[in-house]
């Protein structure tokens, strides 16, 4: 992997910063603008940094490493990296979910295991929630987009890793999220519990990670209300 250089982040806020230059083709660019635009790109990857850090906390964690040995890898107190990292991230157990995802569930482990990934992330879960008929499968085709398309798609994407877990595997902050957002579209419905359609359009929402990503290609993110 190739971290992009300075000069490339440059012109990625040249490019993306609307009133980079001023009218009439003035000689002096629209700093303030472009410092707002630079400050707005960092802090995508600030959090892009954080999310990858975080994972890897849960992972320790799940795995009995101290919070003392977590500080000292990364270069800070016990007490500071439980401050930031102990918040307890909410287990989502079989009584919350409806028959259908409970099935779509085995599927997406089953992908990780296969694939000898040590996490959970969203492309394991569409790749779940689309390998069977499903309120997922069903919500993709009455938007227009082919469920085997969505599920051929994603599936080119999950690649091969390393590891030998099996059991104990963490989901990722982003898979977190989606599904944190499903529950609040479940209660917000006044439902019980969460079915393969609301975990959909939760991945649909985090609006990053993979499966949001080939959500997007196939056009369902843009068919939501």
């Amino acid at each position: 992997m190739t971290l992009p250089d300075l000069d490339a982040l440059i012109a990625e806020v040249d490019r993306t910063c609307a009133t980079a230059h001023r009218p009439g083709d003035q000689e002096q660019p629209d700093w303030l603008a472009l410092l707002t635009a630079a400050a707005t790109i960092s802090g995508q990857l600030q959090a892009l940094a954080d999310d990858l850090v975080e994972d890897y906390v849960e992972h320790c964690r799940m795995h009995g490493v101290s919070w003392t040995d977590i500080g000292a890898a990364l270069g800070v107190t016990r007490q500071a990296v439980q401050q930031r990292f102990q918040a307890p991230h909410k287990r989502y157990s079989p009584e919350t979910m409806t028959e259908d995802l409970r099935r779509a569930m085995a599927h997406v482990k089953a992908a990780a295991v296969q694939h000898r990934n040590n996490y959970i992330g969203t492309e394991h879960l569409l790749w779940g929630l689309t390998a069977e008929g499903n309120s997922a499968t069903r919500l993709l085709q009455e938007s227009g987009v082919s469920a085997e398309a969505v599920h051929r798609s994603v599936g080119e994407r999950l690649s091969m890793g390393a590891s030998q877990a099996a059991e104990r595997i963490a989901w990722t902050p982003y898979s977190r999220k989606a599904i944190a957002l499903a529950e609040a579209r479940v209660e917000q419905a006044g439902s019980q519990l969460i079915d393969c359609a609301d975990l959909l359009v939760g991945l649909a929402q985090v609006g990053r990670g993979v499966a949001s990503l080939v959500l997007a290609e196939n056009g369902f993110g843009e068919r939501l209300s």
